[in-house]
């Protein structure tokens, strides 16, 4: 075993033992390593705050057989001190920090692109020249292109033609007519121009994009990121969005959310199964502007399940509730003459609130009457237990 030295990252941070730490870092030389940090939760750690998310620090390791040991550490560049005090940049940073993270899959298998793809990711968002979210799809798309995932921008990305329409996920970008597959996503000209911009790094433009097409463009980047990475980025659900007056055109990617704008269902329409991610999998809706953590469980989509729903809904044409189609229970929920038969009392429809009560009152009876075979089941096996010649009660 040796020493080694090298600047890194630090990605993320775990627990062990009473008072180590397992620290993740992307370095400049050696890839992604895992090293120990010994006694650095202890109000004495030599260490102190240096081994915090965000940091840029030079280190001396131990090399071990499965965790290298931090024997030193130098800050470089404390990004962490003027991120973690703004909520869009804390945000940002951590979802950058995920996605190099899931980027570099491989341990100490050198990544220098993505290293210092971070570094400039961290320092920008640090000194708060442009809007966070801005630089997370920034880095986002610039992610993928080191990764050799760089969406198709400028042409058809099956057949070359330059007169494009729609950007679809599993085409790997944008396409045109002929190539369009079902379910594909239709934005705005400017939406794919702030793309482009984002790519080369033409900041002024970027800048001077509307907020329209700002969500418009995080949506589509978010969903094309995370289904090359065939994982959703946990991070992603805290970021903060600008959500726009009115629907977002082509916006089938997107979730909806109880209480956020937009979040109204306008029906979905069935679409390709051509994505292991659950949000790609509809059609165009005037929903939320912003995809939740991925894979998305919500009703009418696939990894729904049952017993979701969302105070405030109308109810539907069949008397039942349009958010809610499933009851508790595995079948669908009954309507018209099938309730009374499936166990749940008809009713008419009215507002939500008498929707809570009456639907408090109903599980209230159910509680009560699943309480009471429960004791029935208990006093029967107790019988039989009592009834058992082979079991001792001395």
């Amino acid at each position: 075993m040796s020493l080694y030295r090298d600047e890194g990252v630090v990605l993320r941070t775990q627990k062990l033992g009473e008072a180590d730490r397992i620290i993740t870092i992307l370095t400049r030389r050696t890839g992604k390593v895992r090293g120990v940090a010994k006694g650095v939760r202890r109000t004495m750690s030599r260490f102190g705050a240096r081994l915090e998310p965000f940091s840029h620090v030079d280190l001396q390791l131990h090399a071990g057989r499965t965790l290298d040991v931090i024997t030193q550490v130098e800050t470089l560049h404390p990004y962490g001190e003027a991120i973690v005090g703004d909520y869009p940049r804390y945000t940002a940073g951590s979802a950058m920090l995920e996605t190099a993270d899931r980027l570099t899959v491989g341990e100490k298998e050198p990544a220098l692109r993505q290293f210092l793809l971070l570094v400039g990711g961290l320092r920008t968002l640090a000194e708060g020249g442009h809007e966070a979210r801005l630089v997370l799809d920034a880095f986002f798309l610039r992610s993928l292109a080191v990764a050799g995932y760089a969406p198709a921008l400028s042409e058809c990305a099956r057949c070359g033609a330059e007169a494009v329409r729609a950007f679809a996920i599993v085409a790997g970008g944008v396409v045109c007519g002929a190539c369009r597959p079902p379910g594909a996503a239709v934005p705005a000209a400017e939406t794919i121009a702030l793309m482009i911009a984002l790519l080369r790094g033409d900041w002024p433009a970027a800048d001077a994009s509307e907020s329209r097409h700002r969500t418009e463009c995080s949506g589509l980047v978010a969903a094309y990121l995370q289904w090359h990475l065939e994982h959703g980025i946990r991070s992603l659900r805290h970021v903060e969005r600008e959500w726009p007056a009115g629907p977002v055109p082509g916006a089938w990617w997107l979730t909806r959310e109880p209480g956020r704008p937009g979040g109204e269902p306008a029906g979905d329409a069935a679409g390709p199964a051509s994505s292991d991610v659950a949000g790609d999998a509809a059609g165009s809706t005037a929903g939320d502007a912003w995809p939740a953590e991925w894979p998305v469980a919500e009703p009418g989509r696939p990894g729904h399940e049952a017993g979701d729903s969302e105070p405030g809904r109308e109810p539907g044409p069949s008397g039942g509730d349009a958010w809610d189609p499933e009851w508790p229970g595995d079948e669908p929920a009954p309507s018209g003459d099938d309730a009374s038969a499936s166990g749940r009392p008809d009713r008419e429809p009215g507002p939500p609130e008498d929707d809570a009560t009456w639907g408090a009152q109903w599980g209230a009876e159910r509680g009560a009457e699943r309480g009471a075979r429960a004791g029935e089941d208990a006093v029967r096996r107790g019988g039989e237990f009592a009834q058992d010649p082979h079991i001792s009660r001395t």
